[in-house]
């Protein structure tokens, strides 16, 4: 029952994506971090202070989510196994952004494609954090494709690895730590402090995860039949190349297995951060690269719900 709702809650996802006006966890955890961060921000007036808040906010967001999961689960089930079975697919369906990121990725390839420069920078700002304003159409293209790399490790490869070591609440929990980095994980005077947990934590959840989506990555560059000797080349000697210390592992890799360069310097909230080079130029960048890079985290996905389904079954039989 457990490994049949994994298939079929990424069957879901893979089918439907997710649908904007359905109902979501994300954002409801979303508004319950606005919620928690307006409260500590009232009580707590200065840095310090408001590092303890943004620990209290994450211990109170990711509690209450694991709970609430767990709770949800137990009392479906109470009412009827299948009934439980059904609201764990759709927990999990929740959780998993494979098809969701791929239309976005798809949308700017799409208008790109028709030429449209000034629509392809609008339709870009709804999956990157930096200033789209300037950038020329390869520019635009690096951008989709790192964003597609790098959010196949929280998008899809990490929620199935915490779903594998402690089921749908545990990968409810592993949201709830990724939507308070993206809402409050910054370096900016405004979150600095109160984020200063959430990013930290963050970085802890997707350690592993990241390291996975090299080898993940590096064996779907081999079924696809592109360079996946320099996938897990480059996937190694960039894996640094990053101010992250996970987003690296599958940029690298994808850099590597395209024969592309990645990275290099953007702006950010109106300041230039010089960003290291990711990967070898052997080619210049091109539009195809953006459905390329898709196949490779579908690929990957595959490949991730296939190796931890395996272990579950491993860690059931030992048990």
């Amino acid at each position: 029952m457990t490994l049949a709702a994994w298939f079929a809650a990424f069957l879901l996802d893979s089918w439907l994506g997710d649908p904007p006006h359905w109902p979501h966890p994300v954002r409801w955890i979303g508004h319950l971090i606005s919620w928690v961060q307006r409260v500590i921000r009232r009580c707590c007036r200065n840095e310090r202070a408001l590092k303890v808040g943004g620990a209290v906010l994450w211990v109170v967001v990711v509690g209450l989510t694991w709970l609430v999961s767990w709770g949800c689960l137990w009392l479906m089930n109470c009412i009827h196994p299948w009934i439980g079975w059904l609201a764990e697919v759709w927990m999990i369906y929740t959780l998993l952004a494979g098809r969701c990121l791929s239309d976005a990725a798809l949308a700017v390839h799409g208008v790109l494609q028709q030429g449209s420069l000034d629509e392809s920078r609008r339709q870009l700002l709804w999956i990157v954090g930096r200033d789209t304003s300037q950038l020329d159409k390869p520019q635009i293209t690096c951008a989709v494709v790192e964003t597609v790399a790098e959010n196949s490790v929280d998008g899809v490869i990490a929620p199935l690895f915490f779903l594998m070591i402690g089921g749908a609440p545990l990968a409810m929990a592993y949201k709830a730590v990724n939507t308070l980095d993206s809402m409050v994980g910054y370096k900016t005077p405004k979150y600095r402090a109160i984020g200063y947990v959430s990013a930290r934590m963050d970085d802890l959840a997707n350690w592993l995860p990241a390291r996975l989506s090299w080898l993940l990555l590096s064996a779907a560059a081999w079924f696809i039949r592109v360079d996946f000797r320099q996938a897990l080349r480059i996937g190694w000697r960039d894996r640094y190349q990053h101010a992250s210390p996970n987003c690296g592992w599958s940029e690298a890799t994808v850099a590597g297995a395209l024969g592309i360069r990645l990275g290099g310097p953007n702006y950010y909230f109106g300041e230039r951060v010089d960003k290291p080079w990711i990967g070898d130029e052997r080619r210049e960048i091109a539009l195809t690269d953006i459905p390329l890079t898709i196949h490779l985290m579908m690929i990957a996905s595959q490949l991730a719900l296939l190796l931890f389904a395996l272990l579950h079954l491993l860690l059931v039989g030992i048990a």
